[in-house]
C-alpha cells in the first residue's frame, strides 16, 4: 500500500510505503530514482504492533518517481498499489509513485 500525506516542509509530500507482514523475508529495501537506485540506502522496518513493513519518505511535490522493492538482496518486486508502471531496461517493469503538486491534492 502507498499512502500520501502533507509534509511540514514546503513543496514536499510524505509518502508511506507499506508491504504486508506475511512476507517471509529478513530485509526489504526501497530502491528508486529518489536514491540513485542504491540497494542499501532505504531499509523498510517492521512495525512491532502488526509486523507490516514500512518506510516514509519526504519527496518533492509534483513528480513521478520510479521504484522497486529488493527482498533479501536478491528478489525484485513491484508494488501492487503503485500509481503506474513503466518498462525498465531489464525486460520488466518499475513501479511509479506520483506526488501531487499541491497539498490540497494529497490524500491519506
Amino acid at each position: 500500500m502507498i499512502r500520501k500525506a502533507p509534509s511540514p516542509s514546503a513543496n514536499k509530500v510524505l509518502v508511506i510505503f507499506e508491504l504486508p507482514a506475511s512476507l517471509w523475508v529478513q530485509q526489504i529495501h526501497l530502491v528508486g530514482d529518489f536514491n540513485g537506485w542504491d540497494p542499501a540506502s532505504h531499509a523498510l522496518m517492521q512495525r512491532r504492533t502488526d509486523g507490516v513493513w514500512e518506510i516514509t519518505l519526504e519527496l518533492d511535490a509534483g513528480r513521478r518517481y520510479q521504484f522497486r522493492y529488493l527482498l533479501d538482496d536478491h528478489t525484485w518486486c513491484n508494488d501492487g498499489c503503485a500509481d503506474d508502471y513503466v518498462p525498465n531496461a531489464y525486460g520488466g517493469h518499475n513501479s511509479v509513485v506520483v506526488t501531487p503538486p499541491f497539498l490540497d491534492d494529497v490524500s491519506v
